[in-house]
């Protein structure tokens, strides 16, 4: 079979939890929302009503975290003894909004001055990942010193850092989200909260380091209270929530069978469509006012990029200034900046790309189980995204790497498929050559490495053989899974209405996408450079406008005419135009029929 061939997508409709789709229809759900979710939790046991009806009641207690008693009742005394306080995050959104949950706290609700605050925030490109030697350096020398610093989203593997600042007399207490090392929570630690502890009790390993972080908080509340040092007026962490959604959502932790992820996002996405905060006001008005109500979608294509376009190109602050502008007029300068960072991450992203996919020729031909690019002069902030075309494209697991800061050093970024969990076969990949990966870590669907340069090969070499271990030479291409096909009556507005009421939708638990075959009655590329198409497909007597977006290279001619009948993948969206709403199908690949 032809190279082309091996990888033409592949439209496959999902298959089912049979027990789980009799259950949810069962519990008066219908056909199709039982399909929904019989397609998407795959070995789930729990109850339904805690995942299609979310809720903050569903929240496990924060005490069940290990070490949390311990990491709240250390940010208490810091507070009740006026120390002064480091708050170190990572720099992408999931980094950023915790760090906006934790300052905001110790401010707005603990009383902390601001003067007794730092920020510290690595530069992805000169720092790194996570407490890296530079930001401890950076630590050090402030002048009044931190006598603690709080982490989130980062630190459980960060030992060596954490010592270094332990030994001058500098906590460090953990809040984390990411797979633990195999020796366990990093030892120089004051305290380490990571639901993903092997002694640790909360029943959701799942949740992102903002909620980490926001859990960790709201106990320090509670200790401050007990103390008497807060009034037991002191209002609780909930409006925080609204950031915790967006750093939930954009780091693509699991919204399938996570209670705790599904509950935050929706209450933060309610919270977040009251437009209270000059982020959101600021967002909305740029968007224009057919963007609302914001949806988890509008989080993780809209918002998401934004905050991360900075961190990845650049000084990662502005990105916190924009979340805790007080009014409209900054938020709006912020955003300005953000945006033109979006525009040149775009750029910077369609050109490694290109080249991603040139040099991934080879290893395709060759059937690779896993794509290992290094792009000489890539950019390093843009390496996930690169990775995730990759992934789109090819339908394995990838990883880019680009020259890192540090001479003779290679950092890179991977993304993977549904079925392999990157973190664990990285592990796996260290047993077998670890000089080759001195530094990695991640979770299920991302993960990021530090390699030398000249073990690039040996490094590859550990990491194809650690993904074909745990594939099991399943046959590998990109797949188009759907929901199955819709009846001519149910492409409808009603039917939509039915599926937003299973949101929120993300990771583990997508968006609902379908098949079918449809006439083509009319077609005309669009956009700037022409690589949209619009189109009005009928199905039986009805015929719908629809939209596929990136469609063609400027240039091409599409593959079909008129009169042509496609198989399409397509979602249903709402089309909102100066007030009135229509139905419209979103195609997200077709064929002609026949192909």
């Amino acid at each position: 079979m032809k190279l082309s061939e091996r990888l033409r997508p592949r439209i496959q409709p999902r298959p089912l939890n049979q027990a789980l789709y009799a259950r949810a229809q069962r519990e008066g759900l219908s056909e199709l929302q039982a399909r929904i979710l019989a397609g998407r939790l795959d070995d789930y046991r729990g109850e339904l009503a805690p995942l299609i009806s979310p809720s903050l009641r569903h929240l496990a207690h924060p005490e069940r975290l290990a070490d949390g008693r311990r990491a709240a009742e250390r940010i208490a005394q810091a507070v009740a003894e006026g120390e002064h306080i480091g708050i170190l995050t990572d720099y992408d959104v999931d980094g950023i909004t915790s760090h906006v949950v934790i300052r905001r706290t110790l401010h707005e609700l603990f009383g902390v001055p601001e003067a007794k605050l730092h920020s510290l925030i690595g530069h992805r490109i000169h720092d790194g990942y996570g407490i890296s030697l530079p930001l401890v350096e950076r630590t050090l020398s402030l002048a009044p010193r931190p006598s603690l610093v709080i982490t989130a989203d980062c630190g459980s593997s960060d030992e060596p850092r954490i010592a270094r600042l332990a030994a001058e007399g500098v906590e460090v207490v953990v809040t984390d989200h990411h797979a633990l090392p195999l020796e366990g929570p990093p030892a120089s630690a004051y305290a380490t909260v990571n639901p993903t502890r092997d002694d640790c009790d909360y029943p959701d390993p799942t949740i992102a380091g903002c909620m980490v972080a926001w859990l960790t908080m709201s106990l320090a509340r509670g200790v401050l209270i007990d103390w008497g040092v807060l009034p037991e007026a002191t209002p609780k962490l909930s409006p925080w929530l609204s950031y915790v959604a967006l750093g939930t959502v954009a780091d693509c932790v699991s919204l399938g069978g996570s209670p705790a992820n599904r509950a935050v996002v929706s209450h933060g996405l309610t919270l977040i469509n009251r437009l209270e905060a000059a982020c959101w006001r600021t967002m909305a008005a740029r968007l224009g006012p057919d963007s609302l109500p914001f949806d988890a979608e509008t989080l993780a294509f809209q918002m998401g990029p934004r905050i991360n376009a900075r961190s990845r190109l650049d000084d990662p602050y502005a990105a916190l200034h924009f979340m805790l502008a007080a009014d409209d007029a900054s938020a709006a300068r912020h955003l300005e900046i953000l945006d033109q960072d979006n525009q040149s991450r775009k750029a910077i992203e369609a050109e490694m790309t290109e080249q991603a996919k040139a040099l991934a020729q080879a290893p395709l031909a060759e059937d690779a189980p896993a794509l290992v690019i290094f792009l000489e002069q890539g950019h390093a902030g843009v390496q996930g995204i690169v990775a995730s075309r990759l992934v789109q494209a090819y339908g394995r697991p990838a990883l880019v790497l680009t020259p890192a800061a540090a001479p003779g050093m290679l950092t890179g970024s991977g993304r993977s498929i549904e079925g392999l969990h990157l973190r664990d076969a990285l592990q796996r990949a260290y047993e077998l050559a670890p000089e080759a990966l001195p530094r990695f870590g991640g979770h299920r669907g991302a993960a990021g490495v530090g390699v030398p340069r000249e073990r690039l090969d040996a490094f590859r070499e550990a990491m194809l053989t650690a993904v074909a271990e745990r594939l099991g030479g399943a046959e590998l291409y990109p797949r188009v899974l759907t929901d199955g096909e819709l009846s001519s009556e149910q492409l409808s507005l009603t039917t939509l209405e039915t599926l937003d009421a299973l949101g929120p939708y993300g990771r583990e638990f997508e968006a609902p996408l379908f098949e079918g075959d449809f006439l083509v009655e009319s077609l005309r590329p669009v956009g700037a450079d022409g690589s949209h198409l619009m189109m009005d497909l009928s199905l039986g007597r009805m015929s719908h406008r629809a939209i596929w977006f990136r469609a063609l290279t400027p240039g091409e001619l599409p593959a079909f005419g008129l009169g042509d009948r496609l198989r399409c993948a397509y979602k249903l969206n709402r089309n909102r135009w100066k007030g009135r709403e229509s139905l419209q199908l979103m195609v997200e690949h077709a064929e002609p029929l026949g192909a």
